[in-house]
């Protein structure tokens, strides 16, 4: 799996968001937050992608919506191969 830099696409108030936050955080993977509620571009881009779910994390492989601590782990054991 390629790593690029991630992007955590979010809204404000979002517990998903911010328990992806903390995960990755936690496993020491950097990202970079866009606040969907700010940002007309980044929303219609996620829509693009069909995920309507937040947060939406793209940048490692296929992207994915909503609090997926299994595939940080993926990310984890990818970064550390």
């Amino acid at each position: 799996m390629s790593i690029e830099p991630l992007s955590v696409y979010s809204k404000p108030g979002c517990v998903q968001c911010n328990a992806t936050y903390r995960a990755l955080d936690d496993k020491g993977i950097r990202y970079r937050v866009v606040d969907l509620s700010s940002d007309a571009e980044a929303l219609a881009h996620v829509k693009g992608l069909g995920l309507l779910q937040a947060p939406v994390v793209e940048g490692a492989g296929e992207p994915w919506s909503g609090f997926r601590p299994d595939r940080i782990d993926e990310l984890v054991k990818a970064v550390a191969a």
